[in-house]
């Protein structure tokens, strides 16, 4: 599924985050940058050492924010590496924390004049967060973003499975009707 938000194409697809050739490419990282399952592991994996090293240098990095390093081995020139909060009921500055991660991602990467980024579904495996209301933040966010920001011309949500990009489709025809 492809719309147009301003001057930015929004685009959902089902497939493997570490092949794709956008200027970004989003790590859904732990606090510490260390690695990890998922798509964490997966990225730094097909990245290589020099991703691994990049992150040991930066140290860290807050929840509900993020930091940026080269791609290494990835066709992305950049990874961008987004902080998503633990969900537990919801009640503990969740959705904050997330859409934090996903604003602060974009805002990195246009102001690394990138033009082009891709997203997973920050937070929503082994941290627990339902994949509907992830859905609403992140693409939240990211409409509300792209209206004020002209500097990104894709913005690609790369989902894991046929259930998760269901679920973003839904979400996403359900908030361009609404506005």
């Amino acid at each position: 599924m492809e719309i147009t938000a301003g001057n930015t194409v929004l685009s959902l697809v089902k497939g493997d985050i570490t092949l794709e050739q956008t200027d970004a490419i989003v790590n859904a990282a732990n606090s510490r940058l260390a690695g990890g399952g998922g798509v964490d592991g997966a990225i730094h994996r097909a990245g290589g050492p020099t991703i691994t090293e990049e992150c040991g240098k930066i140290g860290g990095c807050p929840t509900g924010s993020a930091v940026i390093t080269s791609g290494g081995n990835l066709k992305a020139r950049y990874i961008i590496h987004a902080v998503g909060p633990v969900y537990h009921n919801g009640k503990r500055g969740e959705d904050r924390l997330l859409s934090g991660a996903y604003h602060t991602s974009l805002e990195l990467a246009v102001n690394h004049k990138l033009k082009s980024i891709a997203f997973p579904a920050i937070s929503t495996g082994i941290y627990g967060y339902p994949i509907d209301q992830a859905a609403e933040v992140a693409l939240t966010t990211v409409l509300d973003f792209v209206k004020t920001n002209k500097g990104l011309s894709l913005v690609r949500f790369v989902l894991f499975s046929d259930s998760d990009l269901k679920v973003y489709e839904n979400t996403l025809k359900r908030l361009t009707t609404e506005k």
